[in-house]
């Protein structure tokens, strides 16, 4: 019987887990993901100086805010322009049965979704819907209505060409700073998220 060293079984281990470490990360590998932080440009602006393309470009690398347009891409070749087109902080419930649970407030936030694809987008929108606070907090959509206006209905179908609009609701903690808006095609699950900066 052959007895091995402690640094003859260390060295064995080691090369063990390393080709153990290496085939699981090539079997489990996942596709990348991105986030796409600047906003459309409108193609609006003045072309014929120096002056002016330096301000489109510094434009196009500028974070995307509250009214801006991020075009979007899903699994399948969907394609969507998505628009954050208002945020209302603390509405009212829709009605006097509707109101946040203690120690939160309503958070509402329109979205504008356009189908610029060649086919249909299908989706639930709240899915896909993400707020995230100064401490990097996440919070989910919550399906409540309010006065803020008509929201989205738990699923869409916007022809090629198309839009809708509709509010999503959230709520968080009543002190929460909410510094980003999140949204991605496919109920959030596509590998490209737009990210919106609330000022």
């Amino acid at each position: 019987m052959r007895v091995q060293s402690s640094k003859q079984r260390r060295t064995a281990i080691a090369v063990f887990t390393g080709g153990l470490i290496l085939a699981t990360g090539t079997a489990c590998s996942m596709p990348s993901s991105t986030v796409a932080t600047s906003a459309k440009s409108t193609g609006s602006g003045s072309t014929g100086s120096t002056g002016g393309a330096a301000t489109a470009k510094a434009a196009a690398k500028a974070a995307a805010k509250v009214g801006d347009t991020i075009a979007l891409s899903g699994f399948e070749g969907e394609k969507a322009d998505v628009t954050v087109v208002k945020v209302v902080d603390r509405p009212k419930g829709a009605d006097e049965f509707t109101a946040p649970e203690s120690g939160k407030r309503f958070y509402a936030v329109q979205f504008r979704i356009k189908d610029t694809g060649s086919k249909a987008y299908s989706d639930s929108p709240s899915n896909g819907a993400k707020l995230v606070d100064s401490a990097g907090q996440s919070y989910e959509a919550d399906f409540s209505d309010t006065k803020a206006g008509a929201s989205f209905p738990s699923a869409v179908n916007i022809a090629s060409g198309s839009s809708g609009l509709g509010f999503i609701t959230f709520q968080v903690p009543t002190g929460a700073k909410i510094t980003q808006i999140q949204f991605g095609l496919d109920s959030g699950m596509a590998d490209q998220t737009g990210q919106w900066n609330v000022s």
